[in-house]
């Protein structure tokens, strides 16, 4: 018998990796949704690319009854970038009892870009006795890893990082959320406004739950408190990363001429009590031939210390911390927790009975 069943909200490109992963760790997936109408009502082997399953993909409108009916120990929540476009689902999983994982990337540290839904959810998931979190890429390349290094340093006075991704590989509304396919002047009006913002008014808009941040906006934030840092200002910069030749993207459906925004640059600085800096920036772009994913990060101090990451398989790496953080997520107290209240992330060896 399974030692974990999952349901599997989102059936697009990182679905196949993770619902492939929790099999060979002798997990079962009882369930799947999405909103794509050409999935509805095929078997998920035919996104896995295996041997049938017998479970068929339904609408996510059917996400209530379909986790009354398999009563899952996690869902799985592979779909949108930003809470507010996944508050919804989060909460019919919560009111099933059923605990949440995510790789909706503001779902990482979000008490710093929309604490009023944070909070809503923390609270519900207190009270049904269940536990969300967000993890993935960032909780390793851009969090425990940085961090690790940092436990080797005498005196820190910055910490600069770097990471770039295809935005091809993650789907359409990551792709729109930087931008690509944009003229530069629709980016300026639509993205790019968070430039010209003072600290009020985006505090306003935080409050008002309309705040978009960059990935690194939330990843400055789990810095800091794994680190114990206080954080006196925050800034994000938002850069469009123009198209020189003509590029195809398969996930836009359409061709970006020379001149067209191909995607974002998000710089995010922080300054904080203790006088350490903090420079990090996200670029997701669609790629050129030539181009490949790059994670770079310097701890600059006594002594300064630079990891380089070339070409890593952020899809592949991003779904296996996914599955690897399941036995942690059911054994963890209740409520909308981030990684800094896990343990350090695992290697699952064979099986998940083993660390259950």
């Amino acid at each position: 018998m399974a030692s974990v069943r999952v349901v599997q909200i989102g059936c697009g490109k990182m679905s196949k990796y993770i619902m492939r992963y929790i099999y060979e760790k002798n997990g079962e997936v009882v369930g799947a949704v999405d909103v794509n109408p050409s999935l509805i009502g095929k078997d998920i082997s035919e996104v896995m690319e295996s041997e049938n399953k017998g479970v068929l993909i339904e609408d996510v409108s059917s996400l209530d009854q379909l986790l009354k009916k398999t009563k899952p120990n996690v869902a799985i929540i592979t779909t949108m970038s930003v809470l507010n476009d996944i508050g919804e689902e989060v909460r019919i999983c919560i009111k099933n009892g059923v605990n949440v994982i995510t790789t909706c990337e503001e779902a990482f540290f979000p008490s710093n870009s929309n604490p009023v839904l944070y909070n809503e959810l923390n609270a519900l998931a207190k009270a049904f006795h269940v536990t969300v979190i967000g993890c993935g890429y960032q909780d390793i390349f851009w969090g425990n890893m940085i961090t690790n290094l940092c436990a080797s340093t005498e005196r820190i006075t910055k910490i600069k990082g770097s990471s770039s991704y295809n935005v091809e590989d993650y789907g359409i509304a990551l792709a729109k959320a930087h931008g690509a396919g944009y003229t530069k002047e629709q980016f300026d009006q639509e993205i790019a406004l968070i430039n010209r913002m003072s600290e009020e008014e985006r505090k306003a808009l935080i409050e008002k739950k309309e705040f978009f941040p960059s990935y690194m906006w939330n990843v400055v934030g789990w810095i800091a408190k794994k680190l114990g840092l206080h954080i006196v200002s925050m800034k994000q910069e938002c850069i469009p990363v123009m198209t020189e030749d003509t590029l195809e993207s398969e996930t836009l459906g359409m061709t970006l001429e020379s001149g067209m925004v191909r995607g974002m640059e998000a710089v995010v600085t922080a300054t904080t009590k203790e006088d350490i800096i903090l420079e990090v920036e996200c670029i997701g772009k669609v790629y050129t031939k030539e181009e490949s994913d790059t994670n770079e990060w310097t701890i600059f101090g006594e002594p300064t210390t630079s990891v380089k990451n070339e070409k890593p398989n952020t899809v592949e790496l991003t779904c296996a911390d996914v599955v690897n953080r399941i036995p942690h997520v059911i054994k963890a107290e209740s409520g909308f927790l981030d990684t800094t209240d896990l343990p350090e992330p695992i290697y699952i060896v064979n099986d998940f009975n083993d660390y259950l």
